[in-house]
């Protein structure tokens, strides 16, 4: 199958009222297994371009709760991919057969994209550092913004469109002042600031 081109939606104002929609279903869903609920990826990320793909990461109290969420995702359209590269991590999509302009990949068009993990696992940090640092930094934010913009016009593969990435969300962490030496942050991150 061809590789669907990187198509990066000007920001919307409507991600963030996605995002709490879902995040009530979610709750509804699994709430007695969770500590947070988060927006994360580029759509939280105010004033920003990004693939129109709701990044939510998912705070467990613990680990071993987390089999016991897949069943109840997956009745509110949930597909459940298990580790999907990062150790520790449940990953789940949410599919649709009307994707917009970005939600596509590998044929498969996704509206959402659930990272969860015991809160404290360190890809639970990144996530977090990464997004809070480009809140509170507007120039992180355009730099990065442009830096996917020039990735997305090189590339039509997601993976190397997301490999592009990596040297820039380390930086971030590290200015953030998280650890990426002691944390044993993973490349595979980078999958997940879209």
């Amino acid at each position: 199958m061809p590789a669907e081109p990187i198509i990066l939606a000007p920001y919307d104002a409507q991600w963030p009222r996605l995002f709490e929609e879902e995040k009530q279903r979610i709750i509804d869903a699994i709430g007695p297994w969770l500590e947070a609920v988060e927006h994360v990826g580029s759509t939280a990320i105010p004033a920003i371009a990004a693939k129109p793909i709701i990044d939510i990461c998912v705070g467990l109290r613990r680990d071993e709760d987390g089999e016991k969420t897949i069943a109840p995702l997956e009745a509110i359209g949930y597909e459940y991919l298990g580790e999907y590269g990062i150790r520790g991590r449940y990953y789940f999509r949410k599919r649709t057969g009307t994707p917009l302009p970005g939600q596509a990949h590998g044929g498969v068009g996704r509206t959402h994209q659930l990272h969860m993990y015991q809160v404290g696992h360190d890809e639970w940090d990144a996530h977090l550092a990464f997004r809070e640092y480009l809140r509170a930094h507007r120039e992180a934010a355009q730099e990065y913004e442009a830096l996917k913009r020039e990735l997305a016009a090189r590339h039509d593969d997601v993976e190397d469109y997301a490999n592009g990435k990596c040297d820039f969300l380390r930086t971030v962490l590290t200015a953030a002042g998280y650890d990426i030496r002691r944390k044993q942050w993973s490349d595979e991150m980078r999958g997940a600031a879209n």
